[in-house]
């Protein structure tokens, strides 16, 4: 059994990673419910909680059903780190995850997310700070190191495991790759079976399918796999890798009607959440992948993608689930 303090993960969690303007409320309820085993927010700026920015305190909300669940926080300098710690900690999550991997130019080049593998001391400093900040379980989502020349992974995470972190996320790239090239799983591996290595240790990057998930869990031996991309208008990703885990056999593909319905429900939850305007945007990212490989799809694509009428929007969806039978799953 994985468990970060008391929190039981099972025998090989699944973690649905931090992306911005994708894990919100109503995306992590849909992965819950298909599979996921612990949940992190969007990454959240220490200043904006700080300054009690609109769109930072938003993302500190959390549905009940959807625990147990991290809310990840970024930012520079520590005292701000702190402050935005205590303010996090009154929301009452299951954990405060620390985003040391975000590769973006305006978070890397101030000195925070990814940025700090520049300064591996600040690092430990800053993490021990916000532990002993809080009574919450803290993780760490982190990189392989800034480029090819600072790999410095392993040493990292053992330091930080010293100061009081109780997991932590590597995504198997450095940050010069952004997110380019396939993901390096060995310094991952490495930190997993450093002997000095008490906590889970989670890999992060490439992962798509149930067959790569079984691959990357033998060969590098992680106690669980985080998974972003795969998963954006595709929840049903878990519940594929665990049953495939589980008996070596592949789950039918949702059909399209199944598409449909998760979808109206995701589009409904995220007007509920943040309004109608800002609801129907957010979704836009999620269509394509909701009817990745639909034959003959594209004029039905270009409807959902461009409107923000929502009658509109859910004619079309309806439309297509009455129309099943004409459209073809070709991969």
């Amino acid at each position: 059994m994985v468990k970060i303090r008391d929190i039981e993960l099972g025998e090989f969690p699944l973690l649905l990673a931090p992306m911005e303007d994708v894990s919100d409320p109503p995306f992590r309820t849909l992965c819950k419910q298909n599979g996921a085993d612990l949940m992190f927010t969007e990454f959240i700026s220490s200043e904006g909680l700080i300054r009690d920015a609109a769109k930072s305190v938003m993302k500190l909300d959390i549905y009940e059903t959807e625990r147990p669940v991290g809310i990840q926080i970024f930012g520079s300098e520590i005292d701000s780190m702190i402050q935005a710690t205590q303010i996090i900690e009154r929301t009452n999550p299951d954990i405060i995850d620390i985003n040391y991997g975000c590769p973006v130019k305006k978070v890397a080049c101030k000195g925070a997310g990814a940025g700090i593998l520049q300064d591996i001391p600040k690092m430990v400093r800053m993490t021990e700070a916000i532990v002993k900040a809080t009574n919450l379980p803290v993780t760490v989502k982190t990189r392989l190191g800034w480029d090819d020349n600072t790999k410095y992974v392993v040493e990292a995470a053992e330091r930080l495991q010293d100061v009081g972190i109780e997991a932590i996320s590597i995504h198997g790239r450095t940050r010069k790759q952004m997110y380019k090239g396939e993901a390096d799983w060995t310094l991952i591996s490495d930190v997993k079976h450093n002997p000095r290595m008490r906590i889970p240790v989670f890999g992060n990057g490439d992962i798509d399918s149930p067959e790569k998930a079984v691959e990357y869990r033998k060969r590098y031996g992680v106690d669980g796999i985080m998974i972003g991309r795969a998963s954006i208008g595709y929840p049903w990703i878990f519940n594929e890798i665990k049953h495939y885990m589980k008996t070596g056999e592949h789950l039918d593909a949702p059909t399209l009607a199944q598409r449909v319905k998760v979808a109206i429900d995701h589009l409904d939850m995220s007007i509920k959440w943040k309004g109608e305007t800002l609801g129907i945007a957010e979704m836009k990212r999620h269509y394509s992948n909701y009817f990745k490989g639909i034959a003959h799809f594209k004029e039905y694509r270009m409807k959902l993608v461009t409107s923000y009428d929502l009658n509109e929007i859910k004619d079309t969806l309806n439309f297509i689930a009455e129309n099943h039978e004409q459209f073809e799953l070709v991969g």
